[in-house]
Order: structure tokens, then sequence, then C-alpha cells
């Protein structure tokens, strides 16, 4: 409360946490009805928490969020396999998910007791690569000061998770394809081999079939590890899920960032639901880490994304609302073009205008009108 009245003060007492501002002198009965709102916005800010944390955890499996078929499709497959030895591929795009598949198959299993040991063979190079999965013995080559244990040995009775296992060299692969079959493996610079009871979970992203062809990956590999295939939909293939996700991902956000945010805002959910997601469900979360970081107050709004999300995602909706010319036989440039032309027109080159109702900001619609060195269209009078 204050005798000094201003929309900046207010604005900011409000962003640091204040439900409203009162100005002097006080009304007490004003004073009663502002507590009553408060506490009801509380209750329903809390409830609607609380719902939301439900409806999460029913259509969580172990990490994995998704109600829709696509998702529960995956959920079934892994409770069918999550307890056999068999090697399991998880193939997808990048970003789909397939870590947390792997996690998933491992802790759902009677192996959660023991590790989870993941590897990354793209992250690793070559050279160190084979000493990283078999480690290897005292003395067999020099640096080696004592016996280093690999991760194969170190997760027996557990799971190795071999991430994008197609960037893997086919020499590696051939001593890869033995462990599978022996279920056993041998340190470097060792004749003694060591029996393991492990289950191998691999990864990519890459079409192997199409690399089996080409001489770059081994096919009787590739048989041995497909034997049971979990293919990790992407997320323009089950947008249902965004909600789900931007629920999660808000949670998550708001606990690493110390912040209060809520929900998105009809107009920011329905770009978000129509948006191609290239980077699939790794791109959501960085776009909702953004817009947080953007936002605010409780609300994320269509301006706290990310521009190049805005900007893609209305040309689509320009094209049906706005243009009725025929733009087949035209690149997505000479496309765009004409549509920020016409909607320039139709609101009288008013930029403030014509960004909104496209959707982008008004310096993406800047750097678009320099980008085509667009003009306004002289009129000639009769």
């Amino acid at each position: 409360m204050t005798a000094y009245s201003s929309v900046s003060d207010s604005m900011e007492a409000i962003k640091n946490g204040a439900y409203t501002y009162l100005i002097k002198p006080l009304d007490i009965q004003e004073l009663f009805l502002v507590i009553k709102r408060a506490l009801k916005y509380r209750y329903l800010d809390e409830r609607v928490e609380y719902l939301s944390q439900k409806l999460e955890e029913k259509n969580t499996y172990h990490g994995i969020i998704g109600k829709s078929p696509q998702m529960q499709d995956v959920f079934q497959m892994i409770e069918k396999v999550k307890n056999l030895t068999t090697s399991v591929l998880v193939t997808g795009k990048s970003g789909t998910g397939k870590e947390l598949a792997a996690r998933a198959l491992h802790y759902s299993s009677g192996r959660k007791q023991y590790h989870f040991e993941d590897v990354n063979c793209a992250a690793i190079p070559e050279s160190l690569l084979e000493e990283e999965l078999f480690g290897h013995k005292k003395g067999s080559f020099t640096g080696a000061i004592a016996n280093k244990m690999g991760r194969f040995e170190y997760a027996d009775n557990g799971t190795i998770f071999l991430d994008e296992i197609g960037d893997m060299s086919l020499s590696l692969q051939a001593k890869l394809l033995r462990v599978l079959q022996q279920r056993e493996v041998t340190p470097i610079g060792s004749n003694i081999t060591k029996k393991l009871n492990i289950r191998v979970i691999a990864a990519t992203n890459k079409d192997l079939k199409k690399m089996v062809e080409e001489g770059s990956f081994r096919s009787d590999l590739y048989f041995r590890l497909k034997v049971i295939e979990i293919k990790m939909p992407e997320l323009k293939a089950h947008r249902q899920d965004i909600p789900l996700l931007c629920s999660h991902f808000i949670h998550h956000y708001n606990q690493q960032q110390g912040k209060n945010v809520q929900y998105l805002t009809k107009e920011a959910e329905k770009i978000l639901m129509t948006y191609h997601f290239p980077g699939n469900i790794r791109e959501l979360s960085n776009i909702l880490e953004y817009a947080m970081i953007m936002c605010d107050g409780k609300i994320i709004k269509m301006g706290d994304l990310p521009e190049e999300v805005q900007a893609v995602n209305n040309k689509g909706f320009t094209v049906n609302r706005i243009f009725k010319e025929d733009l087949s036989g035209l690149t997505l440039k000479e496309a765009e073009k004409k549509i920020i032309l016409q909607a320039l027109e139709e609101n009288q080159w008013n930029r403030r205008v014509t960004a909104k109702k496209l959707g982008i900001s008004d310096k993406g619609l800047r750097n678009k009108i320099t980008e085509y060195e667009l003009v306004k269209t002289k009129k000639v009078g009769k």
C-alpha cells in the first residue's frame, strides 16, 4: 500500500510477487474483498498445480511422458520385454527420448538395483572407446599403470546402454558382436575372459539397414541387435502429448530457475501444437526454458516464445487466413514475401498491427521488410 501510485511501481510490485496494489487512504472493506480474492486465487493456483501433477503421474511411465496411442505402444513394448536378457535396439530421430526408453527398460526390470551404464559411442574417440568398453590390464600399453575395469564389466548384472551405435567402427563392432554372442569380455592385454550377466541396449538415429547395405555396419551385429526394436516416434506424430510435456517442463524449470510460471496462453499453446519440431522433445524443452526466462509473470505468452518458432508457425496460418492467391510453384521465400507484403497492404503498412496479426515480433517484421526490400505501393489517382 502506498500514497504514491504509478504504473511502473505497481507492475514492479506484482512482478515481485504481490497479488495487487492498494492506494491510501485505506478502505477496510476493499481490503477484505482483496484478501478474499487473493486467498481464492491461491487456492485455485494450488489446485491447478496439484491436478497437473496428478495428470502427469497418470501419463508417465518410468520417466517417459505420453498418453497418445504412439507412446502407449512404446510403454506396452517395454512392459513385454523389460525382464528379458535379449538385446534391444531403440531407434528414432534425435531428441525423441531414446535414452529415456533405455532407462525405463532398466528401471522397470529386475536389474534395477544394479548399474545402468550409459556410453555415448559418438562422444568418445575411437582410439579410446575399446579401452572404455572392455578395460585393460596393467602394463598392456604405455600409460597403463593399473588394471582398469571396462564399462561392460562394471555393468555386470545390470544394463549397458550404447548410444549412437551407428558411429562405432567396424573393428569394434566385431568385438561387440563377440560380447553379445558369448556373454564374456576380455580386457585389453589380458588372456583371461570374464563371464557377464548383462543386458545390452543400443540406440541410433541412423538408418542401420542402409548402413549395412553400404558396408559401414556389420549385418551380423545388426540382426543380433535388432531382435527387439523399439521405435520412438517424432513429436509431430504425437502432438496430443505436447500439453503434458509443457506442463512437465514448466514444473521442472520452475524448480531449476526458482520461478512460479503456471501455464501457457491459448495462443502460445496453439503455436506449439502446430510447430514442426525438427529437434523433437529436446527442442520443446529448450523452447520452454527460453520462454520461462523471457516470461515476466506467471503465464507464458506468445511473445515469450523464440522468434523463429513464432515466425515458422505463422507462415502456415497466414497462407490460409489472409492470402487468396495460389502459391503453388513458389519457393518458401517467394511465398513468404507475397504474404508479408499483402498483410502490410491490408493494414495500411501499420507495422505493429501487421506484426501482431502475423504472429511475429516488430523486430522480426522489420528484418523481413529489409530482407525482401518491401516498399509501399503508391496509389495512382484517376
